[in-house]
């Protein structure tokens, strides 16, 4: 089976901030917006942000590989060369890391890049990628 893009919904407080976020800091192409909401192609995939104030931003935080990793999350798995392109570009903009552009699980099944930051309605993202995709879900 070929991997379909997935849609993701999820809540932010000010529009204007998510599409100079999402669309300017981030880099994702616009498509269609009302008042309440805004989607955005997410490296191929649909996220869309809803206006929904007091909604957003994460819970609680787990253990992962000595950072406390923010739940809820979500990202995406770049190849390498974009991952660092967008850490590089998140730097410049003067994003506040939650986790620093770092490698988790340095020589061991599963070595990853990772960075961790939030949007600007407090969201959670991750975005990471692996060496060798194959070793995306190594044990």
């Amino acid at each position: 089976m070929s991997l379909r893009p997935f849609h993701l919904a999820f809540p932010v407080d000010d529009l204007a901030a998510a599409r100079a976020f999402y669309g300017g800091v981030m880099g994702c192409a616009e498509g269609r917006s009302s008042d309440e909401w805004i989607d955005f192609d997410f490296y191929g995939h649909q996220i869309v942000t809803h206006l929904a104030p007091g909604g957003a931003g994460d819970r609680a935080s787990n253990h992962v590989d000595g950072h406390g990793v923010p739940v809820p999350h979500f990202g995406i798995v770049l190849n390498m060369d974009d991952w660092q392109e967008l850490a590089d570009r998140l730097t410049a903009a003067g994003t506040q890391f939650v986790i620093e552009p770092t490698i988790r699980f340095k020589g061991q099944p599963g070595e990853q890049a990772t960075m961790f930051f939030r949007d600007p309605a407090g969201n959670a993202i991750e975005m990471k990628a692996f060496e060798n995709l194959a070793n995306l879900f190594a044990t």
